[in-house]
């Protein structure tokens, strides 16, 4: 089945995590992590966007991000292309650095806030980087140090995620501390790497089988219940054949040739683009999307993930598609 839309509008707090294509590394050594550092900081201060928690792990990454200026999709893909051109220029490789879609939760600020930081701060040492939480002042990849006051870096909103333990900064990091320890005595931490039912009940046991869940959603049904509703007075009310229409023009192709099988380049990216916007934007049903294109539906799905790395990567097709529906 095609993924839904990513869930992305101002102002909502944002666990990302992204990893290496196949899990492989994409940081091989620290000039590599201080390079993306550098790219992160730099776009969190162009784009005004809070980073409230971050953490580089050998093969992923965890960012606690709470966009406003830009959309997510636009922060991260300015983010993950320029650190891959690099790290691909740097190491003499080829080919993509990162899986095709990096995971993005959408979280209850006001219930999980503190766990979030919590659980990404902490990643170094459940994956066994470090051993205690001591070791932690001085591993210069997360968020922790800057917290403490022991780095002069300034990716996180220190003051803010300080504000939520107490007004004293001093008495601020020291409950703060508790509050991680505290998180290391208890084996069976939640897995806050995934949205959903099981992940929010774990979290809040008073949610009731009544509440409304979906898995690019941390929160009860209350929140959940807003934040979707949000997102469907956000959908364009666009046709099928007014997308279709569009996108062979923006392509300059004509719209014959995309309901017919086809291996020119350009009808192909057409009937990708096509896909992942009709699916994922304007939901509209896969099998009549299938339909339309020539395709079957599991080819349909296959094409709308490239479509999705297209339409993400070119800024100009993105402006034709706001325009749309304006």
């Amino acid at each position: 089945m095609p993924r839904h839309a990513r869930i992305d509008f101002p102002g909502l707090l944002q666990h990302v995590i992204v990893r290496g294509i196949e899990r492989t590394d994409i940081f091989l050594d620290d000039d590599d992590r201080d390079n993306f550092c550098q790219r992160l900081q730099a776009l969190l201060v162009k784009s005004a966007t809070p980073c409230l928690a971050w953490c580089l792990l050998d093969n992923h990454v965890h960012l606690l991000l709470r966009p406003a200026e830009i959309p997510l999709a636009v922060f991260m893909r300015r983010l993950l292309t320029g650190y891959a051109l690099s790290f691909n220029l740097r190491h003499n490789r080829t080919g993509h650095l990162f899986q095709n879609r990096y995971k993005s939760i959408v979280c209850d600020e006001d219930a999980y806030l503190l766990e979030l930081i919590r659980y990404i701060h902490l990643n170094p040492i459940r994956a066994g980087v470090i051993n205690h939480l001591d070791q932690l002042r001085l591993y210069p990849w997360s968020g922790h140090p800057q917290v403490m006051g022991l780095s002069e870096q300034r990716l996180i909103n220190t003051d803010e995620v300080l504000s939520r333990f107490s007004r004293n900064a001093t008495a601020a990091r020291n409950i703060y501390l508790e509050f991680l320890a505290d998180g290391l005595s208890h084996k069976d931490a939640p897995n806050l790497s995934r949205g959903g039912r099981q992940t929010s009940r774990q979290l809040d046991c008073s949610l009731s089988d009544e509440d409304l869940f979906d898995e690019r959603i941390l929160g009860g049904g209350n929140f959940a219940e807003n934040v979707l509703g949000r997102q469907n007075d956000q959908q364009p009310e666009v046709s099928l054949d007014q997308l279709i229409s569009t996108i062979t023009d923006y392509y300059g192709i004509d719209a014959a040739k995309i309901t017919a099988p086809t291996k020119e380049r350009t009808a192909v990216s057409a009937k990708s683009v096509i896909c992942y916007l009709a699916m994922r934007r304007l939901l509209c049903p896969g099998v009549e999307v299938a339909r339309r294109l020539g395709y079957s539906t599991s080819a349909a799905s296959h094409a709308s993930s490239r479509g999705e790395r297209l339409f993400e990567d070119d800024e100009k097709i993105q402006q034709t598609f706001s325009e749309m529906w304006k």
